[in-house]
This record gives structure tokens, sequence and C-alpha cells, in this order.
């Protein structure tokens, strides 16, 4: 999160002066100095390759103003994209000694992951294997933790994790005949070879199948709007098993709104997978220009 809030600021470029709320981070770090140079763009690969503790409290500090008011930010963030049962409670994810520490699920790290790995800057940084940097007070070569990079030829990305409460965490992507997938454990202690197992299970069992395209939907007995287009913005793709293919559906959920905007949000599709709403893709429309008739229009 604190990855994809300095992405999303739009300062990567920007210089950041190291300062002394540098000082307050222990455990893993890329071991940066006050009055050090760098810029976030450099402190992101230092957070995201190195788990660098004293990067993720710098990144808060310029981001968000302070490390408590990015904090917020975090947890805005992750309720904006339905992360339900998370909470932040600092920028680097620390749990020890004077630490209230994160909380959060298997599943919400996957949304989490899942958004941020449609940014393409981050998909960038989490797949670097090797980034070297000199600032003016150091020169750094970083190696990315994340080992499945080297081992698992179909890696895209990820993060490795380890506290004394959580133990050994693990997040990883991998992409393999269009199938993109997120696999995350806690407390596991064999992660590495489990993710590889999980990802081979997913490849094996799933193919990734286009429900609709996107552009303009059209809907049986739609009542609405009949004399406007309606559309999806994005494709609605779906990874499914072999046996799940008959029992996917398409239902088109439209709101009855009487003052249109051009472009505006009606309705969502939802994609039933049996029982089980899947996936939720806004419905958009777009008003129908009327043609202004000339003063000497004749009739």
């Amino acid at each position: 999160m604190t990855a994809t809030l300095a992405i999303e600021s739009g300062k990567l470029d920007k210089t950041v002066k190291v300062n002394d709320v540098v000082l307050e981070a222990y455990g893993s770090g890329i071991y940066i100095k006050p009055g050090e140079k760098l810029t976030l763009r450099d402190l992101v690969y230092g957070l995201m390759l190195r788990s660098g503790n004293d990067a993720a409290l710098m990144i808060a500090d310029y981001v968000g103003g302070s490390v408590s008011k990015f904090v917020e930010k975090m947890n805005q963030k992750a309720a904006k994209i339905g992360m339900k049962n998370t909470t932040f409670n600092n920028p680097s994810g620390l749990d020890e000694e004077d630490e209230i520490g994160n909380f959060s699920t298997a599943y919400d790290m996957a949304i989490l992951t899942s958004y941020a790995m449609k940014n393409k800057e981050y998909r960038k940084i989490v797949s670097t294997k090797k980034y070297t940097l000199k600032t003016n007070k150091n020169t750094y070569v970083w190696y990315n933790k994340n080992k499945l990079l080297t081992n698992y030829e179909y890696t895209t990305g990820g993060k490795t994790g380890f506290t004394k409460k959580a133990r050994r965490t693990l997040v990883s992507t991998a992409s393999k005949d269009q199938l993109n997938l997120v696999v995350v454990t806690l407390n596991d202690g064999n992660d590495f070879q489990d993710h590889e197992n999980l990802h081979e299970y997913g490849f094996s069992n799933y193919k990734k199948y286009r429900l609709l395209k996107k552009g303009t939907v059209k809907i049986e007995n739609e009542k609405y709007y009949k004399n406007e287009t309606l559309y999806v913005k994005n494709n609605i793709d779906y990874p499914l098993r072999e046996d799940e293919k008959q029992s996917v559906k398409l239902s088109f959920q439209l709101e009855n709104k009487k003052q249109l905007k051009d472009n505006g949000k009606v309705g969502e599709v939802h994609v039933k997978v049996g029982d089980e709403v899947v996936l939720k893709e806004p419905i958009y429309v777009k008003k129908e220009k009327v043609k202004k008739k000339g003063f000497f229009h004749l009739w």
C-alpha cells in the first residue's frame, strides 16, 4: 500500500532529502542517512526490493506530509478498493516493540495486489531483480528478496515479509497464457515452494475467458435507456475451471436515472458463477446528441 500511494502521488521523480524521521526506523532497512538525497522512485525500489522500513518512513513523511497523515491515506485507499478486513497503523508493516501493527487477511492482500498490478510503474518495480543507485552519500546495489523472480519462470512480482507475530508472509504474482494470478500466504515456513505449487495449480486448472467485450452493450428488454447508448469501458475477463463454464451468468443491473450525465454510470454488469457474484463492472450511458435546428428550419 505504501508503494501504491507513492506511485499514485505522481512525484516519483521528485528529490527527497532524508530527514530525522528516518532515525525512528528499525528492523530491515536500506540504511539511508539524514541529509541524503534520492528520488521518491529510489525509495520505492528500496522499499519493495529490500523491505526498507527506513524507506517506508521517508515515503510516508514525504507523500503524506507526516507519517500519521499518510496512514490515514492508507486506510482510505483500503476502504475504497474493497479491503474490508484491513487496518493500517504504520507504513512499514512492523508489529514489534511499541508498534500497534497492521491487521489484514490473505484475501485483502490479494485485492490490494491485484489493484496495484494494474499500474505499469508498480509492475516494473516489483519485477526488478537488481537496482543500483548512487546518492550524494553512498552507492547502493539492491537485489530483490523475492526468490521466485529467479526460481520460477512465470513470476511477475510480489513482496516478501517477516515479523515475529505474522511470521513469514509472501505475496507473489505470476502470468501464463494471459492468465494473471495472485497467491498470498501468511505464517508459511515453506512459502516459496508453496507459491510455485499454487501457481502451477492455478495454471493447470483455470483458463481466462472473455465474457463481454468493452464497448456498446445491448440488453434485451431494456426499458430505461432505449434511446441512449449503454457501454462498458473494459473487457470483462474471468478465470474459470472447465466445470464452471456452464454456470456463468451475466446480470445487468440498471438504475432508472431521470437526469442523465453524458458518460455517467447507470448500473453494473454482475458476473455470477453459480449463485455467487464474483465480479462487477460499471455500465455507462452515452447521451444521444440532439441536432440543433437552424432559425430557418423548414417543418
